[in-house]
């Protein structure tokens, strides 16, 4: 898990007082409170919200709050779903294409899903047989985004298009993957600020998939919801600790090639793309529990409480890998993962995380199945993805307490413009 900062989910302006409620016999349409957005980040103080819970209901339909109008566009340069903020739950699915489907009927599948995500991302029901899941709830910051695997080309007979940075990525030695459960030919991730609407689109792609391709694997992830904290600050996991300090940002001068291939890059339908690394990392909880806070910061490189390095300073300030103790030992430990995943130290490699945590049960013997779905941008992974992990794997004091237990590897092409639908210069090229 390289320790690179997260993007940061927006924070609503105000939180919202309670809603008056509908009277039962007059539902409200998705459309209708979309009409009311005008009037968000409504604020009502102690008695204001006293007196809304207590009002009669009221024929007019309520404003929705900030997390419900937030809304990312579908159509621009790049997908959504890259540089978007954090959401609060996430979804990534992986199809195959069914028997004897090929070029023909993943390019009308594309065409489906993209009307369908540029649909739901507006707030509104989807295209066909709409299952009213999230009729009365807004946009909440959904994103939608395709990705071809590398098994895709091979089925629809576009292997001349296949990019060389799609090739496998090599095995590590602390992966223990399940086979069924990584890789595919379509990868699809969902992301919003709303349980609801994040699940009203998996249900809304897994429909129109229709006989064209079957679901593969899917896995299910959350994040903190936006305004949870008192100020907007780095995510973190479910070991506790603040996950992902060196993120790159869009402001910095090389985010774009560091992170999206160029617009002459090869292939050429690949411009303004990225790859996805797509990573199930199981944490070994109970293990991890048992250290002391001390402990555990060793093994991570920063102070739990704040993120700050073991060197001193605050999150942000750099980490000083010289500084010794009284002793002369080194205050940031050799093996310790954040001096180990830092860009000056592979070569500038850089990637962009945007993962999901997990919690999937308790098994037989008591032991939690949670952990991160791992999720990584980058230009190129063979730059990006791979030189770091191949690092790791040869002495991350973090390995002993976590499992990679799937993988994936997808192209994930630019954005589509008005009137376009994802993927359309690679199937109709």
């Amino acid at each position: 898990m390289p320790d690179q900062s997260l993007p940061k989910a927006r924070t609503p302006e105000a939180t919202p007082g309670e809603r008056e409620a509908a009277p039962a016999h007059e539902g409200i349409s998705r459309r209708r409170l979309l009409g009311t957005a005008g009037a968000t980040g409504l604020v009502l103080g102690t008695a204001g919200a006293a007196v809304g819970y207590a009002a009669a209901p009221s024929k007019a339909a309520a404003p929705l709050t900030s997390l419900g109008t937030d809304r990312a566009m579908f159509h621009g340069k790049h997908q959504p779903g890259i540089t978007d903020g954090l959401q609060a739950r996430g979804h990534v699915v992986a199809f195959d294409l069914a028997a004897g489907a090929g070029r023909k009927e993943a390019a009308a599948l594309l065409r489906r899903w993209s009307e369908t995500a540029r649909r739901l991302m507006a707030g509104e029901p989807s295209p066909h047989d709409d299952t009213d899941v999230a009729r009365d709830a807004g946009p909440s910051s959904l994103t939608v985004t395709f990705g071809f695997g590398h098994s895709f080309f091979t089925r629809t007979g576009l292997e001349k298009q296949r990019p060389t940075a799609l090739d496998p990525l090599p095995e590590f030695s602390s992966d223990h993957l399940d086979k069924n459960r990584s890789n595919g030919d379509l990868w699809v991730q969902i992301g919003a600020n709303d349980a609801l609407v994040a699940f009203h689109a998996l249900r809304a792609i897994q429909k129109d998939a229709g006989r064209a391709a079957r679901v593969r694997w899917q896995m299910n992830g959350f994040n903190r919801s936006p305004g949870a904290t008192s100020h907007p600050m780095t995510a973190r996991n479910l070991m506790g600790q603040i996950d992902g300090t060196r993120n790159p940002k869009p402001s910095e001068a090389d985010f774009d090639q560091r992170i999206f291939v160029p617009e002459k890059g090869e292939p050429a339908w690949m411009a303004n793309g990225s790859y996805a690394v797509v990573r199930r990392i199981r944490m070994l909880l109970d293990d991890w529990e048992k250290l002391s806070v001390k402990a555990q910061e060793d093994v991570i490189g920063r102070r739990k409480s704040d993120g700050a390095a073991l060197s001193g300073g605050t999150e942000t300030t750099a980490m000083d890998l010289e500084k010794t103790d009284a002793e002369g030992n080194l205050v940031v430990p050799i093996n310790a993962h954040a001096r180990i995943t830092r860009p000056d130290q592979n070569g500038g490699a850089a990637m962009l995380r945007r993962p999901f945590s997990f919690h999937d049960g308790i098994d037989a013997d008591g032991v939690p199945d949670a952990g991160l779905l791992f999720i990584c941008w980058q230009a190129d992974p063979l730059r990006g993805f791979v030189p770091v992990q191949r690092k790791l794997d040869r002495g991350d004091a973090l390995s002993t307490f976590i499992r990679h237990e799937s993988s994936g590897l997808f192209a994930v092409p630019g954005g589509a413009g008005e009137g376009e639908y994802v993927g359309q210069k690679l199937l109709e090229g």
